[in-house]
């Protein structure tokens, strides 16, 4: 059965345009549409070109076994081309022979490629400007080409557009977002609390959680921040930042209390970490595995921290008792500490299920040799349950909230003169 263009163009709109959720890149799109005209009209090539200046550069390139007349990337001079007689009317968009336009048949282009066939049509953007061209062409006249064609072929440029302005405006949101990580990082606008780690046997703290806050507006939550930056690839860049701001307290922590610093799996494994972790004292440095998901590569991040670990350094990993990936991470990294996470303390008291996992992953500390930490205990009858289990570092806004080095040190130095 033949199927007419109209009728072709609104079908596999329809399948394109259901697919962007799924692919999420404007370029496969695209191709796909790029794809699918080609097929339905013959033609042998086509693209989704760009004006840059006074050239035509091909950004999307359909053209199977002849790449090396068309392929993303290639730089045509506009003066060589169709696209401005296209656009100042002196050519049609469909032309299904050339040979019967004069200006075509003149240019060079058009016996060099060879070009018989040639639809174009601008892809306009929301605010007028012109981008480029969505344009399919083959060797040989195509008689057949049709009004209708032309039609389709207008709402795949439409298609085109629309992914267009979307992905530039996704790179134009990357790049304010990579200049503000920067400015952050260049005026150094990030500020480190410290909230405690508790020993319920000490009754003080054995240790303090380096937490960024960024006082930058709008404002945004840390976690959001550090989010923008590995979207954007800064996320290692700003780790390491992080990382560094926050050792630099360390000196004015009571000794013999570590520091715990929180790092992804990739910023544990960057050579850029080393040194900064050897400006500290290691054995007063925890290193904090932070990931919702499984580490991938195990192995080869414990063979980067094994030097470290030798030198006092100790791994901390957090989420336990949140999934069962979470629990075979605990069993092949070995750390020497281990978060249980908000959701196994929230209402312990009251759940069997959550009391008896943590007395198994306490169990399973005590035969590894590891500690266990119980992290967001904000209930005293919380408290209570994870005391009865033998849980010992205790951090939760119960016992103490984040709070700036300057906060810190006065109150250790209340404790001393009450002493």
């Amino acid at each position: 059965m033949t199927v007419d263009g109209e009728t072709l163009g609104a079908t596999a709109l329809r399948e394109i345009i259901s697919s962007a959720s799924s692919t999420g890149s404007s370029d496969a799109i695209i191709a796909r549409a790029l794809q699918a005209v080609r097929a339905h009209l013959g033609l042998q090539v086509a693209y989704v070109s760009e004006f840059v200046g006074n050239d035509s550069v091909f950004r999307v390139v359909d053209a199977p076994g002849l790449e090396h007349l068309a392929k993303a990337g290639d730089v045509h001079s506009l003066d060589d081309v169709y696209c401005r007689h296209i656009l100042a009317g002196r050519l049609p968009e469909l032309i299904p022979d050339t040979a019967v336009e004069p200006i075509a048949a003149a240019m060079p282009i058009t016996a060099a490629v060879p070009i018989g066939a040639h639809v174009s049509v601008p892809i306009r953007l929301s605010d007028g400007r012109t981008y480029g061209m969505f344009c399919c062409l083959g060797p040989f006249a195509s008689p057949t080409l049709n009004p209708r064609d032309l039609g389709m072929m207008r709402a795949f440029a439409d298609l085109a557009a629309f992914e267009i302005e979307r992905d530039l405006g996704n790179r134009e949101e990357a790049a304010a977002s990579r200049s503000a990580i920067e400015h952050v990082m260049a005026e150094g606008l990030m500020d480190i609390h410290y909230q405690p780690i508790f020993s319920l046997s000490q009754g003080r703290p054995a240790g303090y959680e380096a937490l960024a806050r960024i006082t930058v507006e709008p404002y945004r939550s840390p976690d959001k921040w550090f989010t923008q930056a590995a979207l954007v690839g800064m996320g290692e860049a700003f780790e390491l930042f992080a990382i560094d701001r926050a050792l630099q307290g360390l000196s004015q922590l009571p000794d013999p209390a570590y520091l715990s610093v929180n790092a992804s799996p990739a910023t544990a494994m960057s050579p850029d970490l080393l040194p900064i972790l050897r400006r500290a004292p290691l054995e007063r440095v925890v290193l904090e595995v932070t990931e919702h998901d499984r580490v991938s590569d195990v192995c080869t991040l414990l063979d980067r921290l094994a030097p470290l670990r030798a030198e006092g350094l100790r791994i901390a990993v957090d989420d336990a008792g949140s999934g069962y990936s979470g629990l075979q991470q605990i069993i092949q990294m070995r750390p020497d500490m281990v978060k249980l996470d908000r959701f196994l303390i929230e209402d312990i008291q009251h759940d069997p299920g959550r009391r008896a996992l943590a007395a198994g992953l306490m169990m399973f500390a005590r035969d590894t040799g590891s500690r266990l930490i119980a992290e967001g205990v904000e209930r005293e009858d919380e408290l209570a349950v994870l005391r009865a289990l033998g849980i010992d570092l205790i951090q939760g806004y119960l016992l103490g909230r984040p709070q700036p080095l300057a906060a810190i040190r006065d109150a250790e130095g209340g404790l001393r003169a009450a002493g």
